[in-house]
């Protein structure tokens, strides 16, 4: 079995060190102290059986939802209606035989009419069946690229802005976007194209326990890196030497106590334009896709 390495960090700084932890800033537990990760599983992240726990089925509208969910082989299509009937076929045409529905021409009223009110739906869309459900086990099992990367998000419930981190996700090769059940969206139209398609690519894990889940990353190898724009020490100052999760809190409420201390080392993401002084932080999806960026740029 191999240990994970810690962090590189730059400066005095570091979770866990000598000298205790701030008050309401936890700084996570001292590197070393627990048992080395299991080897990983083969490549690929296995699905559960059963149901997924995001609902029923749900609509996704919009070209770029409706044309991944459509390339997924794991996803079950059911329906597909479009103002453009040549344009579905075109869609159908690249799609895996199994996962072609017979197409529904309905003008962009009865469109409008048949999904939520505001719905852009770009003449398409596209009834599915959840994809199974995938634990934080199947991801870790999965993890066998030494350089693996996760996106942990406490209590962020906005489907706009989740959506947007499962797409920065998947343009930075990330492997899950792990969610807390109770505090986060379902998965719904509006979340499928946020993501513009990243929902049919990048896992969207729903764990009871956030901080459970925490320690089976840790467990698994994975340095947890959370942020925070209190902590000390800049984002590009830290450098984890192997599997990285990024923890990221909600918009203005930023990372729950609990959740700071179970990370291994806290980090802000330093802002240096002229107007930072009127911008307290960055939106959680914009942050996730700077600090997946820099996660990318060093390794």
């Amino acid at each position: 079995m191999t240990k994970r390495k810690p962090p590189r960090v730059r400066g005095p700084h570091r979770a866990g060190a000598a000298g205790g932890q701030s008050a309401g800033h936890g700084t996570g537990h001292a590197a070393g102290h627990r048992p080395p990760p299991g080897r990983p599983g083969a490549a690929g992240i296995p699905h559960r059986a059963g149901a997924a726990r995001g609902g029923g089925n749900v609509w996704l509208y919009g070209n770029h939802a409706v044309a991944a969910a459509l390339a997924n082989p794991q996803r079950r299509c059911l329906r597909l209606v479009a103002s453009d009937a040549k344009a579905a076929e075109a869609l159908l045409a690249a799609a895996p035989s199994a996962a072609c529905p017979s197409v529904d021409t309905l003008d962009r009223a009865e469109l409008d009419a048949l999904l939520p009110p505001g719905a852009v739906h770009q003449g398409l869309a596209l009834l599915v069946a959840p994809l199974p459900d995938r634990s934080v086990a199947d991801i870790c099992a999965a993890a066998d690229d030494a350089q693996a990367r996760v996106v942990v998000l406490d209590q962020v419930t906005d489907p706009q802005n989740v959506g947007a981190v499962l797409r920065s996700a998947a343009a930075f090769g990330a492997l899950a976007v792990i969610v807390q059940d109770r505090h986060a969206p379902p998965v719904t139209g509006a979340l499928a194209r946020a993501a513009s398609g990243a929902l049919e690519h990048v896992a969207l894990v729903r764990a009871v326990n956030l901080n459970r889940a925490l320690g089976e990353l840790k467990d698994a190898g994975f340095w947890t890196v959370g942020l925070d724009g209190e902590a000390p020490q800049r984002l590009d100052a830290v450098r984890p030497d192997g599997r990285c999760a990024l923890v990221l809190g909600a918009e203005g409420a930023g990372l729950r106590r609990l959740t700071r201390e179970a990370c291994d080392v806290l980090a802000h993401i330093p802002m240096s334009g002229p107007g930072r002084q009127w911008v307290e932080s960055l939106n959680v999806s914009n942050a996730a896709a700077v600090a997946l960026y820099e996660m990318v740029r060093e390794n």
